[in-house]
């Protein structure tokens, strides 16, 4: 679910014609003097968390002047919740609240329909309000057919007991949280609190919403960026690494981090799992040996060497990392040459400088390592590469030893990847995700023509030119674009490797 901030949410119940408070979300303490300012009143200054339970960390706060908003906010930006920091504070006119409900829609799986929850003593504790009072909430299943009616939300709130202009107020309220549900295709859409005034108005005066995952494309007015559920603001890393999965079906690569703005020394580990279970094993196998979790990423569903090396290549760019853990299930059916492959050009293009441990169990591993090893030999910090027979604990416990060993060449800078020159005589053509370009100048100068060899899917082929022969496309250039050529990376690499020998 694609989770949104309070104040986003509150701008599509305010859409419906829901009743909120007056507000703006506020990025300095400068903006919330001026938030509260226009308003002219009291006001509560909320952080904006994707996580519940804010008010018992302290990010709810109330002021009484615009000066008093600007420290309160001053204090809450930058607070760190679950490893991020706070970067919105949404400030509000505060409320004169008779009494605080609930109001919730939310899909109900096992009954294939959404499901209204209503609180009349609020929502805090909604387990225990079930438990404690039950004559005091209802859940009612909703027709899709035909939706919440008028008559249907008034006669729910009545059955508990609530008449009178408030109900009628409820009512209309109720079935606009149910429109705006349907409309946004939210799994959940909750009002915690819904709240009544001494003065008999009611208001949203929180409200969290998650949309589904699978409607966001057809959504693009509310700018959700990442279609995944977040517990926190969306980093630069997971919104490239979201790019890179939704314009590339083969596999899967799924990436979030942990936190942010580590320092060295503290034990983050960049961790890059593939397939759940196996996933969530070799995570116990690193949390064991004391390290921490700096992000999480699984690449699976057999993946071609260009998304994981992506996906490498992310994970090494946060920074001050202990690190570097790979592991999966062990009996991955897939080439395991193919993750290598990606890995070394990741590792070749970072420099890198964190011990690695890689653990690419399953088919042709024996193939997988001996890449792994023959081409990360030089690198500052030292690699090692195990396969199923070496358990998810003891690549783990091999982890710990080369980070307290602490053995990295420092300013030692290996040979990336790559043609450093201008191509001299560009031959390209595209692939699903890039375009791939040989330098013919170069090619008719090597006799082994390696790239052609390495090319298990026979798309390359050799061709006679006045100067000697070069690798050319043995199949049309849109079957190559359609996928024929898989990105396996073979060529580039054993080409890059013939050419240091």
């Amino acid at each position: 679910m694609a989770r949104l901030f309070e104040y986003q949410a509150k701008q599509l119940l305010a859409k419906q014609k829901i009743p909120i408070p007056a507000g703006k979300v506020c990025k300095s303490p400068e903006e919330a003097r001026g938030a509260a300012e226009e308003i002219g009143k009291p006001v509560v200054v909320k952080a904006q968390l994707l996580v519940t339970g804010r008010k018992a960390i302290g990010g709810v706060r109330f002021a009484d002047t615009p000066d008093e908003a600007a420290e309160v906010t001053a204090e809450l930006i930058g607070m760190r919740v679950k490893n991020f920091s706070v970067l919105e504070v949404l400030v509000e006119e505060k409320l004169d609240i008779e009494t605080e409900m609930f109001a919730g829609i939310i899909i109900d799986d096992a009954n294939k329909s959404p499901l209204l929850i209503f609180s009349s003593i609020g929502g805090s504790g909604i387990e225990e309000i079930a438990k404690e009072h039950p004559d005091k909430l209802l859940k009612y299943p909703i027709d899709v057919s035909t939706g919440l009616r008028d008559f249907e939300a008034r006669d729910l709130v009545r059955s508990l007991g609530i008449h009178g202009k408030t109900q009628m107020k409820l009512g209309d309220v109720l079935s606009k949280i149910y429109a705006a549900s349907r409309k946004f295709e939210a799994r959940s859409l909750e009002i915690n609190p819904l709240i009544l005034t001494k003065d008999g108005k009611v208001y949203a005066a929180d409200c969290h919403m998650a949309i589904d995952d699978y409607a966001v494309f057809r959504h693009p007015e509310l700018g959700i960026e990442v279609a995944r559920e977040l517990d926190h603001p969306l980093t630069e890393l997971e919104r490239i690494a979201y790019k890179v999965e939704s314009t590339d079906y083969r596999g899967t690569f799924y990436f979030f981090q942990m936190g942010s703005d580590y320092k060295k020394g503290d034990g983050y580990i960049g961790f890059h799992g593939a397939g759940g279970g196996g996933s969530m094993m070799s995570m116990d196998a690193v949390l064991s040996q004391g390290f921490k979790i700096a992000n999480y990423t699984d690449c699976s569903g057999n993946p071609p060497a260009s998304k994981v090396y992506r996906a490498a290549k992310i994970i090494l760019q946060q920074p001050n990392l202990d690190g570097y853990f790979a592991s999966g299930s062990g009996v991955a059916s897939q080439e395991q040459f193919h993750s290598a492959r990606g890995m070394v050009k990741a590792f070749r293009e970072m420099n890198l400088n964190v011990p690695a441990v890689i653990r690419l169990g399953g088919n042709q591993e024996e193939k997988a390592i001996e890449i792994l090893g023959k081409y990360c030999s030089d690198l500052p910090a030292k690699m090692e590469a195990y396969g199923k027979d070496d358990s998810a604990v003891y690549s783990a416990e091999r982890l710990r030893v080369l980070v307290d060993e602490g053995d990295i060449k420092e300013g030692h800078i290996v040979e990336p990847i790559h043609n450093p020159d201008p191509p001299g005589n560009p031959y390209s053509f595209e692939s699903i995700t890039g375009t791939l370009t040989f330098d013919h100048a170069k090619c008719v100068k090597c006799e082994s023509k390696p790239c052609i060899k390495a090319c298990l899917k026979e798309i390359l082929m050799e061709k006679e030119t006045e100067g000697g022969t070069v690798p050319v496309l043995n199949i049309p250039e849109e079957v190559a674009k359609k996928g024929k050529c898989t990105e396996c990376l073979a060529c580039e690499i054993e080409c890059w490797a013939n050419a240091l020998n």
